[in-house]
């Protein structure tokens, strides 16, 4: 078992019960699943993209990601349908605990010029953040990493509330910005 999912089960489940005043069990909010994804906009330029970043973001999730395609054909954005538009990688269990653990306590203060997330979901329950630059990630090796490249990851909670969702998140780990 992971730290953070022990740490989730015996502290934080107790201490939303009692924030949120939950009855039953089952609606304290949890943590579904995260999902990263990469737009490569110049893989229809260069076919070394592809490559290069499917190794990238293997090495930062731990599995390999899925190829997402055009479904349509768009003649200003000179895209073709079945045209490789980016990559997708989704977390669970415990890989997704692994990930989050890492993003929070070694990543996040590697960003630079860093104050915080924003404190503002989905309203649904999801919270989505974009990072500029993969090479933030200690699992990458500098030399190697040919273009910056950024990314979307998104916490997909169980939380029907977006404060419930940040409140997961928060105490979680995930820094956000500090109310003024």
């Amino acid at each position: 078992m992971s730290r953070l999912k022990k740490k989730y089960e015996e502290e934080i489940r107790s201490s939303l019960k009692e924030k949120f005043s939950l009855n039953n069990v089952m609606c304290i909010p949890m943590l579904k699943k995260i999902i990263i994804s990469m737009g490569l906009a110049q893989a229809l330029k260069d076919k070394n993209v592809v490559q290069d970043c499917t190794k990238e973001l293997s090495l930062i999730s731990g599995q390999k990601p899925i190829v997402t395609r055009a479904k349509k054909s768009v003649s200003n954005f000179k895209l073709r349908e079945g045209d490789i538009i980016g990559l997708k990688v989704t977390l669970r269990g415990l890989r997704m605990y692994d990930f989050f653990d890492r993003f929070t306590n070694i990543v996040c203060p590697r960003i630079r010029d860093f104050r915080g997330f924003k404190r503002k979901g989905d309203g649904k329950g999801s919270y989505s953040l974009g990072i500029g630059d993969q090479q933030i990630f200690p699992e990458l090796n500098l030399d190697e990493v040919k273009r910056e490249q950024g990314m979307n990851i998104t916490f997909v909670t169980s939380a029907q509330t977006e404060d419930m969702c940040l409140a997961l998140l928060a105490s979680l780990g995930l820094p956000f910005m500090r109310e003024r």
